[in-house]
């Protein structure tokens, strides 16, 4: 049986750059500059503040609560496997050197 890759947690960076954190404990880094640059449904994420502060994860995965509620039938929300497969592993941004 396939593993279905699971977010644990998604951290918002600049320019449209989350660091998705993964139940195997790889982080991979995902660039949704050309998806918020698509429109339709992905056209509130333009906005860098919405983008950043309405980020979750429901589901295990990557979601955007756009109306508040965390509802996961009215979230935006990716593939998690898309996003395994596709997203470079990256070293963890949050990780204090001591």
């Amino acid at each position: 049986m396939e593993m279905i890759p699971k977010i644990v947690q998604a951290v918002a960076s600049q320019n449209f750059l989350i660091y998705l954190y993964f139940h195997d404990g790889t982080i991979r880094l995902f660039d949704a500059t050309s998806l918020v640059n698509i429109g339709g449904v992905f056209a509130p994420l333009k906005d860098a503040e919405l983008f950043r502060d309405k980020l979750t994860v429901i589901n295990d995965t990557v979601a955007w609560h756009v109306d508040g509620n965390y509802d996961p039938r009215t979230c935006i929300d990716l593939d998690p496997c898309e996003l395994y497969e596709s997203c470079p592993i990256v070293d963890d941004p949050l990780k204090m050197d001591v």
